[in-house]
C-alpha cells in the first residue's frame, strides 16, 4: 500500500516564477554554494575534513559535534535535489567526489560514523552506540536518504550501496542489540530514511525493518525526552524534544502510507491535533521551552523527565524566549506533509503554508546566507540574563554568547543542524506544491508553480501566474491536456474567507475555507482558472490560557504573520511603549528590506507611557499619544542589523 496522494516532483513540479521561484533561485545561488564553502573550509567548518581524516587523506583527530556527519548529509541532500532541477557541473563533480569520499570509509558491517572510525585509526579506544548522544542512528538516517537521492537522481548505485550498508548495521542491531538500538535513536531520521529506501528498491526487508523500529523502541523503557516513555499507540499528548518527537511521528506516518495502520493513524492524528491546538506558535513554531520538563508526567518530582528544546504544557508558549527551533518547525513541516499524503485533507496543508511563509523562512535571512538555530517571537534589549547562541544546543555549550539584543542569524553555527535542514527543505519545496491521486490533481502551495499530472489516458498541465501571497489573486493556464480530464482540486485556505473561483471568466461553485475545492470538466490548452483569495488584514488574540499573549494581539494578512521591529518606530519610542488601537486600520504599502520586495503594512500605534525599571509601579493616566509605524512579514525581521522585534503588541480602546 502507499498513501493516497502522491506528491509530484522535478520535472513535474518546479517554481518557476513568483515567490517561491525568486526563493528557489537564491538558494540555487546562494544557500547551497554558500554553505558548501563552509563545510569544505576547515577554518570554518569540520564538516569535510572529519571525512577526509576518517578516509586517511589528512592527519588529525575528529572535531565538531558528534552529528556533524548528519548535517554534512543533509547539504548533500540539498546539493543533489538542486542537480536534479538545476544540474552544473561544478555541483555534479562535488557532488560525485563528495559520494565517493563517504563510501571509501564506511566500515564493513555498514557502521559510519567519523568520530569512531577516526579514533579508531588513530589508536584510540572507541566503541559504536556507546553513548546514546553520538548520534549515531541520526547520521545514519540522513545517510540513507542522501544515498536514496543520490541513486533517484543521478542513476548511480555508489550512495545506494553505502545506505544498503548501513541499513544493514540497523538491521543487526534490531536482532542482536535491540536495547542498543532503541536508547541510541536521537533525532530518529532513520524512520524515514528505510521506507525511502524501500520505495526505491522494493526491497521488504526494509518496511521490516521500520517495524522493527517501532518494536524495540515500544520495549525500551526511557522517558519523554525522546518519547520512548509511553509505546507510540499509547501516546495521546506530544511532550518532550520538539525535533525528536517531529521527526518520530513524520517517520510513523510514512509507515503508516505502506501498512495501511487506522489503529496508528488515529494515534498520529490525535498527536497533531494537539501540538495544533494547544502548543502551536502563531507563526507555525514548534518546540516552545530552551528547557522544561515532562509537563504532570508524574507527580513525583524525582520521576519528572527533564527535557531540553521541550514541547511544554498546553499554552505555554513564551515569547522572548521562545525556542522554536528551525529544525523543529521542518519536523513538522514533514510530519504534516505525510499525514495530507495519507488523508488528502487541507489542514494540514494549511500547516505546511504557516510553517512555511513564517518560522521555516524567518529561519534564513534574505540573502539566503545566514541562519537562525531559534525563532523567538519577541527580540528586546537590555536583558538581565544571556540568552543562549543560536548555536548552543546546551549539549555542547559555546562560550561567550553576543549581547542579548544583537540575536543576529550566522553563517556559521557551531551546531550546525539547522542550516543545511533548512536547505534540503528549500531545494526540494517544489515537491509540497501539488499531489496526484486517483481523484484528481491537487494543489496544495501557491508562488509560481509549473505542474503536470498523468492519470491513466489523461494529463494536465498547468501555469501558476500570481503575486502570492501579497496579493491574492491566483491564475491558472493549462498549457496540456489530453484525455477525459483531470478533475482540479485547489486548496482554499483556511484563513480565507469569501473566496471565488472562475473558469474562463465563469463562476463556479467554491468550498468552505479550508478545503479544496473541486473543477471536473475536459480541459482545453488555454483554459484560465482563476481562485480569488481576498486579504484583509486580521487582527488575532490568544487563547485565554496563552498568558504571554494576555491583552495583546497579533497582526495577519493571508498566510503570513507580522511583526514590529523598532526599525520602524520613531526615534524616542521604544518597543514596550507601542499598542495596537482597536478597529486601527491597517494600510498595504510596498517595501524593501536587504534587496528584497515585501509587502507591509503601515497604520497609526499609540504611544504608551514608557516604563521605569521597577518591578511594579502606578499605571500612567497620561494622554496617549499616536505615532506612524509599519508591520512588516516577520520571516524579514533581523535583516537590519541589532533591533528589538514583537510579533504580539498590547491592544487598547
Amino acid at each position: 500500500m502507499t498513501a493516497p496522494l502522491r506528491p509530484l516532483g522535478a520535472p513535474d513540479a518546479r517554481w518557476a516564477s513568483g515567490f517561491w521561484g525568486d526563493v528557489h533561485t537564491r538558494t540555487r545561488t546562494a544557500t547551497v554554494p554558500s554553505m558548501w564553502a563552509s563545510l569544505s573550509d576547515p577554518d570554518v567548518s569540520p564538516g569535510l575534513r572529519n571525512f577526509e581524516i576518517a578516509a586517511g587523506l589528512e592527519p588529525g583527530t575528529h572535531t565538531g559535534p558528534p552529528f556533524m556527519d548528519g548535517d554534512f548529509y543533509k547539504w548533500l541532500e540539498a546539493a543533489i535535489a538542486q542537480l536534479e532541477t538545476d544540474p552544473e557541473p561544478w555541483l555534479a563533480e562535488t557532488i560525485e567526489r563528495t559520494a565517493d569520499l563517504i563510501a571509501s570509509v564506511q566500515r564493513e558491517d555498514g557502521y559510519l560514523h567519523t568520530p569512531t572510525l577516526i579514533a579508531d585509526r588513530n589508536e584510540v579506544s572507541a566503541t559504536a552506540l556507546a553513548d546514546r548522544f553520538h548520534f549515531e542512528t541520526y547520521n545514519l538516517g540522513h545517510l540513507i536518504t542522501a544515498g536514496v537521492r543520490h541513486y533517484e537522481v543521478t542513476g548511480s548505485t555508489t550512495l545506494l550501496e553505502v545506505a544498503r550498508g548501513a541499513a544493514s548495521f540497523l538491521e543487526d542491531l534490531a536482532t542482536n542489540k535491540p536495547l542498543e538500538l532503541a536508547r541510541s535513536a536521537i533525532c530518529p531520521s532513520h524512520y524515514m530514511a528505510v521506507i525511502e529506501l524501500y520505495r526505491a528498491t522494493g526491497e521488504k526487508r526494509y518496511l521490516e525493518l521500520a517495524e522493527a523500529f517501532v518494536r524495540v523502541r515500544d520495549d525500551f523503557e526511557g522517558g519523554d525526552d525522546n518519547q520512548d516513555r509511553l509505546p507510540v499507540r499509547d501516546q495521546t499528548t506530544v511532550a518532550g524534544h520538539a525535533v525528536r518527537a517531529n521527526y518520530l511521528y513524520a517517520g510513523l506516518a510514512d509507515l503508516v502510507a505502506e501498512t495501511g495502520d487506522a489503529e496508528l493513524t488515529a494515534v498520529l492524528e490525535n498527536l497533531w491535533t494537539d501540538v495544533v491546538e494547544t502548543k502551536l506558535y502563531v507563526t507555525g513554531g514548534a518546540g516552545a521551552l530552551y528547557d522544561g520538563a515532562s509537563p504532570d508526567g508524574h507527580p513525583w518530582q524525582e520521576e519528572i523527565s527533564r527535557i531540553h528544546q521541550a514541547y511544554g504544557r498546553s499554552y505555554q508558549l513564551p515569547h522572548t524566549t521562545a525556542h522554536a527551533e528551525s529544525c523543529a518547525n521542518i519536523g513538522l513541516l514533514l510530519w504534516s506533509e505525510r499525514m495530507l499524503a495519507l488523508t488528502g485533507d487541507a489542514k494540514y496543508a494549511d500547516l505546511v503554508e504557516r510553517i512555511a511563509f513564517n518560522a521555516f523562512l524567518a529561519g534564513i535571512s534574505l540573502d539566503g546566507n545566514d541562519y537562525f538555530y531559534t525563532n523567538a517571537l519577541r527580540q528586546v534589549r537590555d536583558l538581565p540574563w544571556e540568552l543562549r547562541r543560536p548555536g548552543d544546543t546546551g549539549l555542547h555549550p559555546v562560550p561567550s554568547p553576543p549581547p542579548s539584543d544583537e540575536r543576529l542569524r550566522e553563517r556559521y553555527l557551531s551546531c550546525f543542524c539547522c542550516p543545511p535542514n533548512t536547505a534540503r527543505t528549500l531545494a526540494r519545496f517544489h515537491e509540497r506544491a501539488a499531489s496526484v491521486a486517483a481523484d484528481g490533481l491537487y494543489v496544495h502551495q501557491y508562488g509560481g508553480s509549473e505542474l503536470r499530472a498523468a492519470l491513466g489516458e489523461s494529463t494536465l498541465a498547468l501555469r501558476e501566474e500570481s503575486d502570492y501571497p501579497w496579493h491574492g489573486r491566483i491564475t491558472f493556464t493549462v498549457t496540456e491536456a489530453s484525455g477525459s480530464g483531470i478533475p482540479l482540486r485547489l486548496r482554499v485556505p483556511g484563513w480565507s474567507k469569501d473566496a471565488t473561483l472562475e473558469v474562463n471568466g465563469e463562476r463556479v461553485g467554491i468550498t468552505a475555507p479550508g478545503k479544496y475545492a473541486v473543477i471536473e470538466r475536459a480541459w482545453r490548452v488555454g483554459d484560465e482558472i482563476v481562485l480569488d483569495l481576498p486579504m484583509p488584514v486580521r487582527v488575532l488574540r490568544a487563547h485565554r490560557l496563552a498568558e504571554e499573549a494576555t491583552n495583546q494581539v497579533a497582526v495577519q494578512r493571508g498566510p503570513v504573520v507580522y511583526c514590529l521591529e523598532s526599525a520602524d518606530l520613531p526615534d524616542g519610542v521604544v518597543l514596550e511603549q507601542a499598542a495596537l488601537r482597536r478597529g486601527s486600520e491597517l494600510r498595504v504599502a510596498e517595501t524593501e528590506i536587504a534587496g528584497t520586495r515585501l509587502i507591509a503594512l503601515e497604520t497609526e500605534l499609540a504611544v504608551l507611557p514608557r516604563p521605569g525599571d521597577e518591578l511594579y509601579a502606578d499605571i500612567s493616566d497620561a494622554v496617549l499619544d499616536t505615532t506612524p509605524a509599519r508591520f512588516i512579514p516577520y520571516f524579514a525581521w533581523g535583516n537590519r542589523g541589532p533591533g528589538e522585534m514583537s510579533v504580539w503588541l498590547p491592544i487598547v480602546w
